[in-house]
């Protein structure tokens, strides 16, 4: 619902809230197959309108970083992770958007590279990779388009790479179908519902919420 009212942030909350609920090590690659379901709706509504030549080059730089990632991630502790992954939601929000300029199509690489390192750590990185992507100065149907299909090429290779890693997504089969279908039903009901609020009013309260949801993280890694 968030995703389809404001276009962005329906990432960050859901992870969030499985942080609550779900061991921090098996948070991620189950986020990853939820929000590969979520992506992938929209990029088949909007194929047309995809860069593909900006995406070769991110998918090459994601399958480096998710095989870099994927080897650093099963390595770590399960409180770093955790305080990395509140810290990281409290950057978001509070921390300046990160801003690239045009210099080629490494750049692409680079960023595909980056990214998927980061979200094998922190799951949500859909606002970084469209920080790239602004750099080509794509319309907004183009960039929209363009950044979910990345998306959804990134988790996919996240979602392999922890696999080949040895998780088992198999006793999460059931919670994983039914948040995609949920998720596509937000999708549907979302902007009609929430368009409905005062946006700035909505924006501070999950600002808000958000934080405190990290907080928690936090508190929880360092206690």
């Amino acid at each position: 619902m968030l995703t389809a009212a404001c276009g962005i942030g329906g990432g960050a909350v859901l992870l969030a809230v499985m942080a609550q609920f779900m061991p921090v090590s098996e948070l991620i690659p189950v986020h990853g197959v939820v929000q590969t379901g979520s992506n992938l709706g929209r990029s088949i509504i909007m194929l047309p309108n995809v860069r593909w030549d900006l995406l070769r080059w991110f998918v090459v730089g994601s399958l480096l970083g998710a095989i870099v990632g994927g080897q650093l991630v099963v390595s770590l502790p399960k409180d770093l992770l955790r305080f990395v992954l509140g810290a990281f939601i409290l950057f978001t929000l509070w921390g300046p958007s990160p801003k690239f300029s045009q210099s080629g199509r490494s750049l692409l690489a680079a960023g595909g590279v980056l990214s998927t390192i980061l979200t094998m750590f922190v799951g949500a990185t859909g606002p970084f990779v469209v920080a790239f992507l602004r750099a080509f100065q794509l319309s907004s149907v183009t960039l929209v388009a363009t950044s979910a299909v990345c998306m959804v090429s990134q988790h996919v290779l996240k979602v392999v790479v922890f696999g080949l890693l040895g998780f088992a997504f198999s006793p999460y089969i059931h919670l994983i179908i039914l948040m995609i279908a949920t998720g596509f039903l937000g999708t549907l009901i979302g902007r009609r519902l929430l368009l409905k609020f005062d946006e700035k009013k909505f924006q501070n309260g999950l600002n808000i919420i958000l934080t405190l949801l990290a907080l928690r993280l936090i508190l929880t890694a360092l206690i």
